[in-house]
């Protein structure tokens, strides 16, 4: 039943992700012409923020679709860190476009240049109706998947880049004050770095097995320990496979008389009811492994 309810939650991913690509990849060849032909760095950045909203969604999309594959005997856990690679790879565009901003829009400041503010005002409401649109349409993935998470980040950085563009637009139409566009450039470059970083933590800890960041590691051993017949717990693993997917595994020692598919058993319904943990491997054993460094309660 769990398969089942994952491959239908990836095809409603992927099918939101395709139409919301399509509506971005459209919008973005108009905002990069309409960044050069009304000067404005402001919409540029915005652009560029449009351009890694299309990389991560085209990204996001190949890698649900391949993350969907079922396990084979290379693969045995399938493929779903697929989509923890294509999360990572999302992050670092996101911090090269921020960096690039943040350079361009100081030397910016240093030597102001003219810009048509009638198109910027035009261009970036179109854009934030597009961003608005997709941000609708991934916002019900986006906690089960960090994938699907990575591209909902990006669409809503660039839906704060078209309202700073709006801003900046309407402030150079009635102030004349250039400035403006430059910093509002660099405020989008310094919103989206932390959060960026979030994003890279979270698929790195992934990628490198790390228990759930919610999940303290000796509250689950002390789970297992305190379940009759355990008198010994070792080489307990716990990580996760993808943003919802959390696993567990852990070597197991018997006490005297006890019963190894009773205890094991028990022991899974603890983790799964105190600890929410789902995918689950005991190993029973009554005498302990060679050099285990064994926890007893």
């Amino acid at each position: 039943m769990g398969a089942g309810h994952d491959h239908a939650g990836a095809n409603t991913n992927s099918r939101r992700l395709a139409i919301a690509l399509g509506l971005t990849s459209t919008f973005l060849v108009a905002e990069v012409a309409a960044g050069f032909v009304f000067n404005s760095l402001a919409l540029l950045s915005d652009a560029a923020h449009m351009f890694t909203d299309a990389a991560a969604l085209a990204i996001a999309l190949v890698a649900i679709r391949i993350g969907a594959r079922k396990p084979d005997d290379r693969r045995t856990f399938g493929y779903r860190r697929f989509e923890i690679l294509a999360a990572a790879f999302n992050a670092v565009l996101l911090f090269g476009v921020a960096i690039y901003v943040l350079v361009e829009g100081i030397q910016r400041l240093r030597e102001p240049e003219a810009v048509e503010s009638t198109g910027m005002l035009v261009v970036a409401v179109l854009g934030l109706v597009i961003n608005l649109i997709s941000m609708r349409l991934l916002s019900a993935g986006k906690d089960k998947s960090l994938n699907v998470k990575g591209a909902y980040l990006e669409v809503w950085a660039d839906m704060l880049g078209s309202l700073g563009v709006i801003v900046a637009a309407l402030v150079i139409r009635f102030t004349g004050w250039l400035w403006v566009d430059p910093v509002v450039a660099i405020g989008i470059g310094l919103w989206v770095l932390p959060r960026t970083w979030v994003l890279l933590r979270d698929s790195t800890n992934i990628l490198l097995e790390s228990a759930p960041r919610e999940m303290v590691v000796a509250e689950v051993r002390k789970a297992m320990l305190e379940t009759a017949g355990v008198t010994g717990v070792h080489d307990l693993h716990v990580w996760v496979t993808g943003a919802d997917q959390a696993s567990a595994s852990a070597h197991v020692v018997l006490a005297d008389g006890a019963d190894a598919e009773d205890v094991r058993q028990a022991v899974s319904a603890r983790l799964r009811k105190d600890h929410k943990l789902e995918h689950i491997t005991i190993q029973i054993e009554r005498v302990a492994c060679e050099d285990a460094a064994i926890a007893h309660l």
